[in-house]
């Protein structure tokens, strides 16, 4: 197992991605430390999780306060850091409120950062790896998701500089960016909207495995899904046929989250 007596710290690990991530690193021998907001959630995937020394860290990233409570769970060890915890709210920009505006890039990307600056000299001294979970959103700013690709893309941002930063001094950056995929953050109306426009969608346990590729063969960058490695591609260097591929999805797309708005009350 190639990743025995590693220590490795993962956000959001309750959740879908987060649950398969920390399944597959206990898999190779990692030990664990699960962090997020709900102990009960937490404590069942660390029922699931195979041999080790594993713990939960219940605390809230978003806050001085749990971030400083990782930073003790730690011990003044760190091999990887994970950060895979976020949010999404599926609306048109204008029917978004402010404080879930907010919400989304206090958790994709301020979150994460400043975490990442706590955790950072723990990690150096292991000369180990930080992996950001960012999104193809990340590649490619989609409608109904404008707070979200705005917390993606500065993810995949934060991720290529720290790394051009590090380099030389043995810690590995590396952004992983996942297309759609089979999770309860995604609500019903976006599963409706992806069948409807046949987006291919990923199960969490293909997510873990391409991070598990970049643990074992570190690169800066992942992106999952062929289509979607060529449109970003084309949106880097011809925005303009992306703008006009995502126009005609757009019908759809303001049905979808009008209908998500409306379900919320």
């Amino acid at each position: 197992m190639f990743m025995s007596g590693k220590r490795v710290l993962v956000t959001g690990a309750s959740g879908g991605i987060g649950r398969a991530i920390s399944l597959a690193l206990a898999a190779a021998g990692a030990e664990l430390l699960l962090v997020g907001r709900h102990r009960e959630r937490l404590e069942a995937v660390l029922a699931e999780l195979a041999g080790g020394t594993h713990r939960v860290v219940t605390a809230d990233i978003a806050t001085a306060e749990g971030r400083a409570a990782i930073l003790a769970a730690c011990e003044g060890m760190l091999d990887l850091l994970v950060n895979n915890a976020g949010v999404n709210d599926f609306a048109l920009f204008a029917d978004q409120a402010p404080e879930r505006l907010a919400q989304q890039l206090e958790i994709n990307l301020v979150a994460p950062i400043l975490l990442t600056r706590q955790l950072l000299p723990l990690i150096q001294r292991r000369r180990g790896q930080i992996i950001n979970v960012g999104s193809a959103f990340g590649q490619i700013g989609y409608p109904g998701f404008c707070a979200y690709s705005a917390g993606k893309f500065g993810l995949r941002g934060f991720s290529q500089a720290l790394g051009r930063e590090l380099s030389g001094s043995g810690v590995i950056v590396s952004y992983l960016a996942p297309r759609a995929t089979h999770t309860e953050m995604n609500c019903a109306e976006v599963t409706a909207m992806n069948r409807e426009l046949g987006t291919a969608t990923d199960t969490p346990e293909a997510v873990a495995e391409a991070l598990m590729q970049l643990v074992h063969r570190p690169r800066p960058e992942l992106l999952m899904g062929r289509p979607e490695r060529f449109f970003a591609r084309v949106n880097a260097f011809l925005p303009g046929l992306v703008d006009r591929a995502l126009y005609r999805q757009l019908p759809v797309i303001r049905r979808h989250a009008l209908a998500a708005v409306q379900g919320r009350g």
